[in-house]
C-alpha cells in the first residue's frame, strides 16, 4: 500500500470514532446503550445483521473457498439468505412480542438465572474469543500489503511488513473504542457504513478484474474444471441443507441476532429486518465471491486466504485500495463490536446489576458497561493471538458453528413456543448435546480416541469420510431429539411460561416508539461524503475514471435523495432517545 492508502485508512478510522462520539451523549441508560432505545429502523437492524454474519468470514473463509473451489462459496453463502428468510417468517416477530430487550432477559424469565449465567459465560467468552480469530485472519491480509522500512518499531523482523500482532491489537482497540463510546447505535451505524463502502468497492473491483482476465469469456475459459459447480466432495448438497438448518437456529436464537430483532419498534419491523437480511444474502454472494474466483484464473498460485485482498490490490488505484482495506478491516471488526455490545450488556445487567449492585443507578450501569466492554476486548485480543496456534480460522469457524449452535440456541428457541420444557430440560439438552459433540469430534476424528477401536472401525471411517456432515448432524439432531423427548415426557406447564406471558401482556400495553430518523440522515451524508472521496481520489490518481466516476455520480444521487427524503426529519433526528 502507498502513503495515500494509509492516509485514507487513518481518515476512515477517525470517521468511525467520530460517528461513535456522535451517539455518546445519547447513552442515558442501559437500554440506550445495549438496545438502541428500541428505536432502530428495520432497515438499519437488517443491514447490521447482514454485516454481522458477513464480516467474520467473507474475505478469509468464504473468499478462500471461492478461490479454491469456485461457485461452492456462492452456494454456501446463499444458504444463509434462506435461513434468514425462514427466521423472518417464523421467529423474528415472535422475539419482539416477548417484550424483552435481549435474549438474556428472555432466558432468565423463561428458564431462570442459572441457565443465563451458564450461557453468558460460555457463549460470551467463546464467542468473543472466536472474534479474535477473525481479527487475526484479517491482520495477516493487511500486513501482507503493508511493508515498513527496515528496523521500524512496528515491523515484523521476519517479513519486513507490519507486525501481525501489532495490527491485531490495533484493530481490537478500534473495536473497543466504537463500542465504548457509542453503544449499539454506533455499532449499527458503523455496520451500515461498512456495507455501503464495501458494496461500492466490490462492484468496482469486479469489472476491473474481468478486464484483467480477458473479459467474461476469458474468465470462464481459464477457470478450472468444475469451478462453477455449486457442490464438491467436501461441501455436498446435504451439507448445504444442513447449513440452512444450522443458520436458521443461529440467526433465530444467537444473542447478537436476537438483539437486532428486539431493538426495533414493532414485531413487523423485526420481520422486515430479517427479510432484508435474507434478501441481501440471496442476491449479494454472486458479486461478493467473484473477485477471488476471477483472481484464481489470473494467479492460480496465491495464498487462498489472501486471495481476496490480492485481487483488490491488483486493480484498485492508490487511495481506493486503502478505502477497501479500511472497510474490510472494520467489517470484520463489526462482528466483534456486535458481540462485544451484546455480552457487555448481558454481563452488566445479569452479573453486576442482579448479583452485585441491584440498586445501581443508570449512570453507574452505563459506566460499568463501558468498563466491561474494555475487559471483553482483552478476550478478543487473546483470541487473535491464540486461535492461530489452535488450527486454521476456517476450520475453527466451520466446526464451532456446526457443533455448538444447536446445543446453545435450540433450548432458547424451543422455549419461545413450548409451555412445558423448563430449566432442568434446558440444562440437560445443553450439556448432553455439547458433550456428545465434543466426544464425536475428538473421538471419531483423525487421530481421535476411538480410531484404533476395532468394534467402532466402521463408524469411525464413516465419520472421517463425511466430517462436515457428521458435525452438522450431531450439532442439530442430538439437541433436537432431546428436546422432543423432554416435551413428550414433561407434564404440566413450566413456571417460566407464566412469567413470559405476563411480560408479553405488559408489552401489548406499552405505547410503541417511533424509529429514529438520525440513521437515515447519517447514511445520506456518508454516501455523499464517499462520492466526494471517490472523485478526489480519481483526480489524484488519474486512472480508472471510466469505472470510478459513474459510481461517484450514482452515490451522490442516492445520498442526495436520502437527504431530500428526510429533510423534514432533521430536527427530530438529532435525538433518537426522545422520539
Amino acid at each position: 500500500m502507498k502513503s495515500l492508502d494509509l492516509f485514507v485508512i487513518v481518515l476512515y478510522v477517525l470517521g468511525l470514532v467520530a460517528m461513535g462520539s456522535l451517539f455518546a451523549r445519547k447513552m442515558r441508560n442501559t437500554r440506550d446503550m445495549f438496545a438502541a432505545g428500541g428505536q432502530s429502523p428495520w432497515w438499519l437492524s437488517g443491514l447490521s445483521a447482514f454485516m454481522t454474519m458477513f464480516s467474520a468470514g467473507t474475505f478469509v473463509v468464504w473468499g478462500g473457498i471461492a478461490y479454491r473451489h469456485g461457485a461452492v462459496a456462492i452456494a454456501i453463502c446463499t444458504t444463509l439468505g434462506i435461513s434468514a428468510l425462514l427466521t423472518g417468517w417464523f421467529l423474528a416477530g415472535v422475539w419482539k412480542r416477548q417484550g424483552v430487550d435481549s435474549a438474556a432477559e428472555f432466558l432468565e424469565l423463561r428458564f431462570g438465572r442459572s441457565l443465563v449465567q451458564f450461557y453468558l459465560w460460555l457463549q460470551g467468552t467463546l464467542g468473543i474469543f472466536t472474534m479474535g480469530g477473525a481479527v487475526y485472519a484479517l491482520s495477516v491480509i493487511i500486513c501482507a500489503l503493508t511493508p515498513l522500512p527496515e528496523g521500524h518499531m512496528l515491523a515484523d523482523a521476519a517479513t519486513g511488513n507490519l507486525s501481525v500482532t501489532i495490527a491485531s491489537l490495533l484493530i481490537c482497540v478500534i473495536v473497543v473504542a466504537v463500542c465504548f463510546i457509542g453503544g449499539l447505535w454506533a455499532v449499527l451505524m458503523t455496520d451500515v457504513l461498512q456495507f455501503i463502502i464495501l458494496t461500492v468497492s466490490v462492484l468496482m473491483v469486479v469489472p476491473m478484474l474481468l478486464a484483467k482476465a480477458g473479459g467474461v469469456g476469458g474468465f470462464i475459459d481459464a477457470a478450472p474444471e468444475g469451478f462453477f459447480q455449486p457442490t464438491n466432495a467436501e461441501f455436498t448438497w446435504w451439507f448445504l441443507v444442513g447449513w440452512v438448518v444450522i443458520h436458521f437456529f443461529k440467526i433465530g436464537g444467537e444473542w447478537a441476532y436476537v438483539q437486532r430483532f428486539t431493538c426495533v419498534p414493532t414485531d413487523r419491523d423485526a420481520k422486515k429486518a430479517a427479510y432484508i437480511f435474507g434478501v441481501m444474502y440471496l442476491v449479494s454472494p454472486l458479486f461478493w465471491m467473484l473477485p477471488p474466483m476471477i483472481y484464481r484464473t489470473i494467479n492460480p498460485d496465491a495464498s487462498h486466504e489472501q486471495a481476496y485482498i490480492l485481487a483488490c490490490s491488483l486493480v484498485l488505484p492508490a487511495g481506493l485500495l486503502g478505502l477497501m482495506v479500511a472497510a474490510m478491516s472494520s467489517a470484520t471488526a463489526s462482528t466483534a463490536t456486535t458481540v462485544l455490545n451484546v455480552y457487555a450488556g448481558a454481563f452488566t445487567t445479569e452479573v453486576y446489576q442482579r448479583l452485585i449492585r441491584p440498586q445501581a443507578p443508570e449512570r453507574e450501569l452505563v459506566l460499568v458497561g463501558r468498563v466491561v466492554t474494555v475487559l471483553l476486548g482483552l478476550i478478543v485480543a487473546a483470541g487473535a493471538l491464540l486461535i492461530p496456534l489452535l488450527g486454521t480460522y476456517t476450520g475453527w469457524i466451520l466446526t464451532t458453528t456446526a457443533m455448538l449452535t444447536g446445543p446453545l440456541v435450540l433450548p432458547t428457541i424451543w422455549g419461545l413456543f413450548s409451555r412445558k420444557v423448563g430449566l432442568l430440560a434446558a440444562w440437560a439438552v445443553t450439556l448432553v448435546s455439547a458433550s456428545t459433540g465434543f466426544a464425536v469430534k475428538f473421538g471419531f476424528g483423525k487421530g481421535g480416541w476411538f480410531e484404533d477401536v476395532e468394534a467402532l472401525a466402521g463408524v469411525v471411517k464413516l465419520a472421517q469420510a463425511n466430517a462436515r456432515i457428521t458435525e452438522i448432524v450431531i450439532g442439530v439432531a442430538v439437541p433436537l431429539l432431546l428436546l422432543v423427548l423432554a416435551e413428550w415426557l414433561t407434564r404440566g406447564e413450566s413456571p417460566g411460561w407464566a412469567r413470559i406471558e405476563e411480560r408479553r401482556r405488559l408489552q401489548r400495553g406499552e405505547k410503541p416508539v417511533l424509529p429514529s430518523h438520525l440513521p437515515a440522515r447519517l447514511c445520506g451524508w456518508s454516501v455523499v461524503a464517499l462520492a466526494v472521496v471517490l472523485v478526489v481520489l480519481t483526480l489524484i490518481n488519474g486512472s480508472q475514471n471510466a469505472v470510478v466516476v459513474p459510481f461517484a455520480v450514482g452515490l451522490a444521487v442516492i445520498g442526495g435523495g436520502v437527504l431530500w427524503a428526510t429533510r423534514g426529519a432533521g430536527a427530530a433526528a438529532s435525538s433518537p432517545s426522545k422520539q
